[in-house]
């Protein structure tokens, strides 16, 4: 009989970075991106309303934002672990309840209400899932020093494969299998990451504080760190013209260029591909020449396409520039990513991090606002004035970071 050496907790084996970082990151990231990408389009789908698009998709970002102060505190006193899993298997009864009501629903208001409810449900859920995913991440970015940034580039990098495979799958899905097929897709996804959730066995535990308090704590943090402070300013500005364009799009790939569903799917993929290719080319350029340079050229890029996006009147064109637009908002993502990792102190990671990620998420119900508001006839208007605000901002940002100590410096 083999005779145990050690207490048992000691031979538990310590979870490898893809077991107990990257694989739940990437079941989660499934889930978000479906999610997201997919759910105004099953509203559009159900009731053929650019109107109730938008406001479905301001409904499925306003309780994010009520959410973060929750998540951020309910993170730093209960650990990731707890967090990722219960709010990943709750999202999975959300949206498998939602499958097999639809197809019993007559078309009209019941439709209408369920759908708007799935929105506004799953942006709560999803939104808490990720703040754990993403603390979990900021705690292996900074355990790895000087190299956070191949960390953050690597979680980016799942992140944007899920943009690429998210949004096509869940419009193939929607398409050709109904609204059940692809929300049984995403309660699989969100089922796998609830179980892969590792266990933690070296938590700090958080001090006890009210969860709104969590709030305070996060914003005095970034106001004592002026160089993430104006980076997040930027981004939030530039985060009205992301958010319209993501808003707009079943609108306008649908009812004006004419195109299906499932290439409001393509476009979002199509950019998710020139994204990865960006991440790669960013995480070796800031290992040669420092943030600022990586970021202000990124920046150029978002903002020049923004720019471009309204005058064109064609599909293909129009999903180039969304491919280099979000190409742009890989190289600002990870320079964001990299200075939270290396500037937020670790005891209020997860306020903070709420904090920063409630700033440039509140343009997104703004953009649904505005897309349920104004008349499709003048979106283009209206991304022409966002994209010249995003320009400003991005200008304002990089020229206030131009001297800020440590953003030229290399990495390598």
């Amino acid at each position: 009989m083999r005779s145990r050496v050690g207490p048992r907790h000691a031979r538990r084996p310590v979870p490898t970075m893809l077991r107990g970082i990257y694989l739940p990151r990437s079941m989660d990231a499934a889930a978000f991106a479906m999610t997201t990408y997919g759910i105004p389009l099953l509203v559009l789908a159900t009731t053929n309303s650019a109107a109730l698009t938008g406001a479905a998709f301001a409904l499925e970002w306003i309780p994010r934002l009520g959410a973060f102060a929750v998540a951020g505190a309910l993170v730093d006193r209960h650990g990731t672990t707890t967090v990722l899993r219960y709010a990943s298997a709750a999202r999975a009864v959300v949206v498998l309840s939602a499958a097999l009501l639809l197809p019993a629903l007559p078309q009209g208001w019941a439709t209408t209400v369920t759908v708007m409810l799935l929105a506004a449900s799953t942006g709560v859920l999803t939104e808490f899932s990720y703040i754990a995913a993403e603390t979990a991440g900021g705690v292996a970015s900074r355990e790895a020093g000087d190299r956070a940034h191949r960390v953050q580039s690597v979680l980016l990098g799942i992140d944007q494969v899920a943009t690429l495979a998210g949004p096509a799958l869940a419009a193939l899905l929607l398409q050709w299998a109904g609204a059940a097929g692809m929300l049984t897709a995403i309660a699989g996804f969100s089922l796998l990451t609830s179980g892969l959730a590792p266990r933690q066995f070296h938590r700090e535990q958080a001090a006890a504080q009210p969860v709104f308090q969590g709030l305070r704590t996060g914003w005095q943090t970034l106001r004592s760190l002026p160089t993430l402070g104006w980076l997040v300013t930027g981004l939030t500005v530039s985060n009205l013209a992301v958010g319209l364009l993501q808003a707009a799009a079943p609108v306008i790939v649908v009812k004006q260029l004419g195109h299906s569903t499932a290439d409001v799917g393509l476009v979002w993929s199509a950019a998710a591909v020139t994204s990865l290719v960006a991440i790669a080319v960013c995480r070796r350029a800031i290992d040669r020449w420092g943030l600022w340079p990586v970021g202000a050229l990124s920046a150029t890029l978002a903002a020049s396409a923004c720019l471009a996006v309204s005058l064109t009147h064609t599909y293909s064109v129009y999903l180039a520039l969304i491919a280099v637009l979000m190409a742009g908002e890989g190289g600002l993502t990870v320079v964001l990513r990299t200075l939270r990792s290396h500037l937020i102190p670790a005891q209020v990671f997860g306020a903070t991090l709420a904090m920063t990620i409630l700033l440039l998420l509140l343009p997104f119900p703004v953009a649904g606002v505005l897309v349920a508001a104004v008349p499709p006839a003048l979106l283009g208007h209206v991304i022409t004035g966002c994209a010249v605000l995003q320009a400003l901002g991005l200008i304002t940002a990089f020229a206030r970071l131009r001297t800020a100590p440590g953003l030229r410096t290399s990495f390598a």
